[in-house]
Formats: C-alpha cells, sequence, structure tokens
C-alpha cells in the first residue's frame, strides 16, 4: 500500500493524528442526544381526561393564575404558569389541548405545593355533588375511593402519584358522562382535553400537543420521521461526500444540525417540529458518515480499531450525558435546544481540521494532497520528511489507483461485481439487523418500570466493558468472528426474555441491557468492518448505504412495537431473531483483520485469490512508537 507508506513517512500515528480524532469525538458525544432525544421529548407522563369548566368554582390561589384560552404554546423563553413551574414537584399549571396552561376544572394548588382548605377539586364521577347539578365537590381528590377514576391516594401534581401507566386507566382516555343517575354509568373520550402530572415531565411534545389516547401514534411517527431524515442523509450526503470531501460535507452537516435543532426548539406545532426534526436527522447522517472516514483515512492500519472504539465510546458517554442534561432540563424546547447549539461551535474549529489526503489524491488534488501531507508532517514534528513528498511521487506510487479513478463510480458499483455485491448484501442484513433491535430496546425505556432517567445511564453504561472486550477481540480474534458472536449473544438474551415472567422485572430489564450492550458492540465491529471491506473510491458510498439499511431498522423498530397490543410475544421475538439472522449473514464476509485499506475494486476483488500476510495480531496501543515509522504491509 503506497499511501500506508507515506502516512508512516509523515508520522503515523502523530500529535496531528490524536488531536484530529479528538475533535472529531466531540460532536458524537451529542449524536445519541439527538437519537435518543425522544425518550425525554416525548415522555408520556400520568395524565387524566380534563373536566369541564364548572362554574362558580373556587378561583385559583395566589400565585397559580391560569393562562388565557387563546395563549399559544409556550416557547423556550416564555413564562405562562405559575411563577415556579419550571421546578419539579412545584406548583406547576395544567396543560389544555391547545397548549395553554391552568383550567377552571382542574385541581388547584398553592403555590407550595400543599393542599389547602380553598382548593378545588373535580370528579369524575356521575353523582350530583352541588345544587346546580355539577360535579364539584369540595372535599373530593383525585384517587379518592368514592366516584373517582383513580385508585386511592393518587394526587395529580404529587412526585408520588399512582396514577396507573398512561393510556390504559378509564381515565386516561375516557370519562364518566356528567349528571347521569342510576344504572350503568356511561362513558365518553376525553372531550375536553387533558390534565397532566408534571411532577418528573414539566413539558414535553406529548403535553404540549396532546399526542395521546387517539393521538398516541403520533409521539412515534414523530421518531420515524426523524428516522426518516437520518436515512435521506445517508443516500444524499454519503454520495455527495465522495464527490465534494469529506470535510465540506462535514461542515456542511455541523451548519444543517445547528440551525435545523434551534428552529426545532421553537417549533410552532407539530407539523413544523417533524419538518425539522427530518432535516435535523439528515445533517446527523451526513457528519456521522464523514467523520467516520475522516479518522479511518488518516489513522494506520495497526491503529485503526483502537481509534474506531474510542469514536464509539464517546457516543456511549453522550448517552449517560444525554440522562443528566434530560434531568436538568425538564422541559423538552430547552433540551432541544442544549443539545443543538454546540454544534455552532463545532463548526467553527472545523476549519482547522485536514481533508483527508487519500480521497484528495484519488480526485486528482495531488497538490493540495501535498500540501496537506506536509501540514500534517509539520505538525507531528517530521517537517524535513514532509517536504519530501511531492506531486510526482504521490502520483508515482499511486499511479494503479489514478488509472482506476478515469472511470466514474457510481451506485452501481456496489452490485457491478461479484465479490463486492457480496459484501454489499452481507452488509446490508447486518446493518439492518441491528439498528432494528438497538431501536427497539433503547426507545423503549419507559416500559421497564424504574426511572427513566436511570434506565438511560444504565443502557450507556453497559456500553463501555461491551465496547472494551469487543474492540480487543477486533485486534486479536477478528471482525468476523466478534461480529457474529456479539449479534448472536444479542438474539438470543432478546429471546431468553420473552420466558421470563413479568413479575421478575429486575431480571427482565437485566436481560435487556446485556442484549443491548451487544447491540452496541455490534455497532463498532460493523462500522470499523465497512470501512475496510470497501474500496476507497466508493468507501463512503457503501458506508452510507450501510446507515440506510440501519435507518430503515429504525423506522421498522416502532411500526413492530406496535403489535405488542396484539400479540405480546411478537416485537421481542422478531427483535431476537432478526441478530441471529444477521449472524449467519457476516459469517459469509471476508476477513479483514490486518489487512489495509483496498483503493480500488479490483484490488478488492482479487483479494480472495491471496492470502493475507503479516502479524495476525493488530498493535492496540495509542502513543507513537519510539522506532522506526510504521508501513502498512
Amino acid at each position: 500500500m503506497p499511501f500506508g507508506a507515506v502516512l508512516a513517512q509523515v508520522g503515523g500515528l502523530g500529535r496531528f493524528q490524536v488531536l484530529q480524532t479528538a475533535l472529531l469525538a466531540v460532536p458524537i458525544l451529542l449524536m445519541a442526544s439527538h437519537n435518543l432525544l425522544q425518550n425525554f421529548t416525548a415522555a408520556v407522563p400520568p395524565h387524566r381526561c380534563r373536566v369541564p369548566a364548572v362554574p362558580g368554582a373556587t378561583p385559583a390561589p395566589p400565585g397559580a393564575t391560569p393562562a388565557p384560552p387563546s395563549a399559544t404554546p409556550a416557547s423556550p423563553g416564555a413564562t405562562s404558569a405559575a411563577p415556579r413551574d419550571t421546578l419539579r414537584g412545584s406548583n406547576t399549571a395544567l396543560s389544555s389541548p391547545g397548549g395553554t396552561s391552568g383550567s377552571p376544572g382542574a385541581t388547584l394548588r398553592s403555590p407550595s405545593g400543599a393542599h389547602s382548605a380553598s382548593d378545588t377539586h373535580v370528579t369524575l364521577g356521575g353523582t350530583v355533588g352541588s345544587p346546580n347539578g355539577t360535579n364539584v365537590q369540595p372535599d373530593g381528590t383525585w384517587g379518592s375511593p368514592n366516584d373517582t377514576l383513580g385508585p386511592a391516594g393518587a394526587m395529580l401534581g404529587w412526585p408520588n402519584v399512582t396514577l396507573g401507566s398512561p393510556d390504559v386507566t378509564l381515565g386516561s382516555c375516557r370519562r364518566y358522562v356528567a349528571n347521569v343517575t342510576g344504572g350503568a354509568r356511561a362513558t365518553e373520550p376525553c372531550r375536553d382535553g387533558w390534565d397532566y402530572d408534571r411532577s418528573i415531565y414539566v413539558a414535553t411534545i406529548v403535553t404540549e400537543w396532546d399526542l395521546v389516547c387517539a393521538y398516541r401514534q403520533l409521539r412515534q411517527m414523530a421518531q420515524s420521521i426523524y428516522m426518516a431524515g437520518v436515512l435521506v442523509g445517508a443516500l444524499v450526503l454519503g454520495g455527495l461526500s465522495d464527490r465534494f470531501g469529506r470535510k465540506a460535507m462535514l461542515m456542511w452537516s455541523y451548519l444543517q444540525l445547528g440551525v435545523m435543532g434551534t428552529c426545532t426548539a421553537f417549533a410552532p406545532n407539530y407539523a413544523s417540529y417533524c419538518a425539522f426534526r427530518f432535516a435535523g436527522g439528515m445533517a446527523l447522517s451526513g457528519f456521522g458518515l464523514s467523520i467516520a472516514c475522516l479518522v479511518v483515512e488518516w489513522i494506520p492500519t495497526p491503529y485503526r480499531a483502537i481509534t474506531v472504539a474510542i469514536t464509539g465510546f464517546a457516543y456511549t458517554l453522550g448517552q449517560i450525558i444525554l440522562a443528566g442534561v434530560a434531568y436538568a432540563v425538564p422541559h423538552w424546547r430547552w433540551l432541544q435546544l442544549s443539545v443543538s447549539l454546540p454544534f455552532f461551535v463545532f463548526l467553527l474549529y472545523s476549519w482547522w481540521l485536514a481533508e483527508s489526503a487519500r480521497w484528495l489524491v484519488l480526485s486528482g488534488k495531488a497538490e493540495q494532497a501535498v500540501k496537506v501531507l506536509q501540514r500534517v508532517a509539520a505538525f507531528n514534528n517530521r517537517k524535513e520528511e514532509g517536504e519530501k513528498i511531492t506531486v510526482e511521487m504521490l502520483k508515482s506510487n499511486m499511479k494503479e489507483e489514478l488509472a482506476a479513478l478515469k472511470s466514474s463510480y457510481t451506485v452501481s458499483d456496489l452490485v457491478r461485481t461479484p465479490v463486492i455485491r457480496h459484501i454489499f448484501f452481507c452488509l446490508s442484513i447486518v446493518w439492518f439487523s441491528i439498528s432494528f433491535s438497538y431501536y427497539g430496546l433503547a426507545m423503549d425505556l419507559q416500559n421497564f418500570g424504574v426511572s427513566i432517567y436511570l434506565i438511560q445511564v444504565i443502557f450507556g453504561a453497559v456500553d463501555f466493558p461491551a465496547k472494551v472486550v469487543v474492540t480487543v477481540s477486533l485486534s486479536y480474534v477478528g471482525r468476523r468472528l466478534s461480529l457474529m458472536v456479539t449479534l448472536f449473544l444479542a438474539g438470543l438474551v432478546i429471546v431468553a426474555n420473552i420466558f421470563v415472567p413479568t413479575e421478575l422485572q429486575t431480571l427482565r430489564t437485566a436481560l435487556a441491557v446485556i442484549g443491548k450492550g451487544c447491540l452496541s458492540a455490534s455497532f463498532n465491529c460493523v462500522f470499523l468492518y465497512t470501512t475496510e471491506l470497501y474500496p476507497t473510491p466508493i468507501r463512503q458510498t457503501g458506508l452510507g448505504f450501510g446507515s440506510t439499511m440501519a435507518r430503515v431498522g429504525g423506522i421498522v423498530a416502532p411500526l413492530v412495537k406496535m403489535m405488542d397490543e396484539y400479540y405480546p410475544f411478537l416485537p421481542p421475538a422478531v427483535y431476537g431473531v432478526a441478530p441471529v439472522v444477521a449472524a449467519v449473514a457476516a459469517a459469509f464476509l471476508p476477513e479483514t483483520l490486518n489487512t489495509p485499506l483496498p483503493d480500488t475494486i479490483e484490488e478488492v476483488e482479487n483479494r480472495t485469490k491471496q492470502k493475507p500476510a503479516g502479524d495476525p495480531k493488530e498493535k492496540i496501543a495509542l502513543q507513537p512508537q519510539d522506532g522506526p515509522p510504521l508501513k502498512e504491509p
């Protein structure tokens, strides 16, 4: 590999490579935040049908002034509730269908959160509670055993609510018809909106736009639309990166995600929210693919596995950070803004990053490649070695690769030749299955029966041991076997969860955590594996299509989850079988351990006829070596 020798000449894994990889890993921290953000911004709190306004009801106590009916949904900087409505467990005003705060028929509380004698309580029973025939009962409370729908002791807005799971109890989606006496009490849908418990979630898109009951599918639809944006981004921006360069698409993606994420935080309605999330998903896919290629194409082969693993750890740490940020910022608009504004900072320092010299040479920009390589050599204290690099030297060493690039490459090249076609189909199955099962588990945190913030931390923390083990395995066992084992174990524990009784919630959660850890390790494997299997001219396109299949899996996952209302065993069964099928497909991929990156399609086609040479064990040290420059075989 002539270009491997050039990398060694400018310092191999020098200070420049370490610093650039670190700067590229920082945005990955927030990649997890955007992918999993709807676990918090679209959380479903306990809710009840709102009782219509009652004439003559006791007015609200001071500090709990409701907003007028014409008020619009609050923006991040607006305050439409009580003075302490940004704090959990405080006196938050209740949301109406249009996003307004307060309701004359809702239970009103004092600013301290304690109930006073002047509070007005409204029950959902059909008994007459006042002389004028209305249902107001001054002594009634939410959850009292008499003429109400909730279990005893449940108070709307208290931290220790026990209102039952959302969308299940009668009070969540239906209410008793008022003024009905004797016989069976009739029910009707919630015609006046819902009241939400805000002790945990101050505001979500569910509470702001009432995405519950008949509209609950819109919550899943929003996530599917976001994943569709990620899919389109993989298709469009992946190909543009091969045409215009990794750095150019990286900077554009930073700008697009920063702008679209900020617009999402100020979205006035559900439709605009979905549109902005779609565009943000496109940008997230674009910068993820560009980062992957920049990292792989600047790192020598012996250190490639550990470098990809480090970027994977950044994604894992981002999951844990998300839990902390979401807990500290319980309002969905401010949370969305918190994970979007940093991308403007990433855009500013991305000007310093170096374009892939390998891509520059193969794109006919050898002069620019020489300048970039000399800059890298100087940064690595190898200025004299860098000055020896010339345009003629690069063209002479990469004559075969440049000759192969005279023909244009398109998407059809992924299926034109037999070996590349074989790789493409196997990797498509693997990418789809990993993402399908991963998002089936990771986007269902509210059903684990524990704090959503705690389970998010656990789901993130399990990735650390999983990725440490798989990193060592990638360097010593190989890419193919590591991928097969992690996929098979993931499928096994997910299927095993079907046979664990629902009463054993701790065991069920533990198995799900193990499965999620194995799937995360599989992501690390397939990401590195894909970049090593495809040649340089179609590497970004191949990685983009792999990511495309992953996003298709992410879109389909919530659709399968909807089937548990009819067949409870089906979603976990499908989530478990998919990784097992992917493990079988991975068995037919060629091993790439200690193999240099291919630069032409012909090189990949001929590689299966050659036996790899060299030390089968990759080095996993990250610091530069003191000996002579490393050369790729």
